[in-house]
């Protein structure tokens, strides 16, 4: 417990000391707020900054828990994992401690974006309505700190982990009705977003923070609010069911991933695009 413990403090602590980064990772978010909210203001859309406020805080939530995976490549180039590692410590706990790291950083991420947009567009009207949000942001964000963690002990490379999580992210992002409604985009498109997790994730928060868990399933249909499937409703529930189950694909394949890597292969020099991916 020790050693979950003090990685999880050493990764609030480095997130605390990158001001610049803290700064780029609130000021960059409400750019889409406003470009995509004017872009896309439809008529069954109540509130369109609200809208696309929840959708860009449930992305900083994903995009963070990925990204910081990325301290873990640099962990293992710069050795510091392989140290870590020959203590008696075992490897599961140094997962857990990426793990919740990870997952409680991007969730203070999402929560300053909610505190600036309960500001400019976001309102409650229940005491609850907080402690869902918080509760949905923290369970997102163990789920995709789980890919996050997955994908970094594949890569052997902390830029080539850049290369790849950019071209996850990007599609992921923008083919998940974030920033996007489903109904726009071309017919192809739209059933890959049906394949993407976030797609779940979005509809599933978005929900939650626009207090709409009361209404009937028509009315979530009509207003984006769940994913529909060729007149196949996945219901709020099923949704909660669906990311439930990716957070527990990948934390157990990060976990036994982590648990197998071999550390000493990993190389301060090794740009090699074949030692890629295992």
């Amino acid at each position: 417990m020790n050693t979950v413990i003090a990685l999880w403090i050493r990764g609030l602590k480095a997130f605390v000391r990158n001001k610049t980064g803290l700064i780029f990772s609130l000021v960059f978010p409400f750019f889409f707020v406003y470009v995509f909210g004017a872009i896309f203001k439809t008529d069954f859309i109540e509130n369109p900054i609200a809208y696309m406020l929840s959708g860009v805080i449930i992305v900083t939530v994903f995009e963070s828990a990925l990204s910081l995976a990325s301290g873990t490549v640099d962990d293992m180039v710069s050795g510091f994992m392989k140290e870590v590692l020959v203590s008696p410590t075992k490897r599961i706990a140094v997962a857990m401690g990426q793990l919740l790291s990870a997952a409680t950083v991007s969730t203070v991420q999402g929560i300053m974006i909610l505190i600036v947009g309960l500001f400019i567009g976001i309102e409650f009207t229940s005491w609850i309505t907080p402690l869902y949000v918080l509760l949905s942001m923290i369970c997102i964000g163990i789920v995709f700190s789980g890919v996050g963690l997955y994908m970094a002990t594949k890569v052997r490379n902390g830029q080539t982990f850049q290369i790849i999580k950019a071209a996850v992210t990007m599609p992921l992002t923008f083919l998940s009705g974030a920033y996007i409604p489903l109904s726009m985009l071309p017919g192809t498109l739209r059933y890959v977003a049906y394949l993407n997790p976030m797609t779940y994730a979005t509809a599933f928060f978005r929900m939650i923070v626009l207090e709409k868990t009361h209404l009937s399933i028509e009315e979530l249909v009509r207003e984006e609010l769940v994913v529909q499937i060729n007149g196949f409703v996945v219901t709020p529930f099923l949704t909660f069911v669906i990311i439930v189950c990716i957070g527990l694909i990948f934390l157990t394949l990060s976990t036994i991933s982590f648990t197998k890597t071999d550390f000493s292969r990993v190389s301060r020099s090794d740009t090699d695009a074949n030692s890629l991916w295992g």
